[in-house]
């Protein structure tokens, strides 16, 4: 399945990652909890390259929503390429988005996913406006 990715959004990293004989499950396939790492992965990597490192004592990024759709089943052994988009800065919030293929079928899609981030204050646990740098990175 190939998906076609909105203009509208920025891709901002591509990271390769290796499938890992653990990270199958009992039917032989890629658990689909561990999709959901591939995407943290990236974006963590995304983050720390953008000199984005939380501070627990000032502000930093927290994940509200996260999703996965799973097209095609992940086998060992084999490596991945995550790609990773950003697009749609709110007042507090911005919307990140990856798709993952395998390096050997490129631009296959086996799923996609993404999330909702919140900008965060977090001793005062309260949404906080982007900063500017951020909000560069996401426009």
């Amino acid at each position: 399945m190939r998906i076609e990715i909105p203009e509208q959004k920025k891709l901002v990293i591509e990271i390769p990652m290796s499938i890992r004989w653990g990270d199958m499950d009992a039917m032989g396939h890629v658990n689909n909890t561990v999709y959901f790492r591939y995407l943290e992965t990236a974006r963590i990597e995304w983050m720390r390259k953008s000199g984005c490192e939380p501070d627990p004592r000032g502000e930093g990024p927290v994940i509200v929503n996260a999703f996965c759709n799973f097209y095609k089943q992940l086998e060992y052994p084999g490596d991945v390429l995550v790609k990773m988009y950003v697009s749609d800065p709110g007042r507090t919030t911005f919307e990140t988005w990856a798709t993952i293929e395998r390096i050997d079928q490129a631009g296959v899609v086996y799923a996609a996913g993404g999330g909702t981030t919140i900008w965060v204050d977090f001793p005062s646990q309260k949404a906080k406006t982007l900063p500017d740098w951020m909000r560069e990175l996401v426009s």
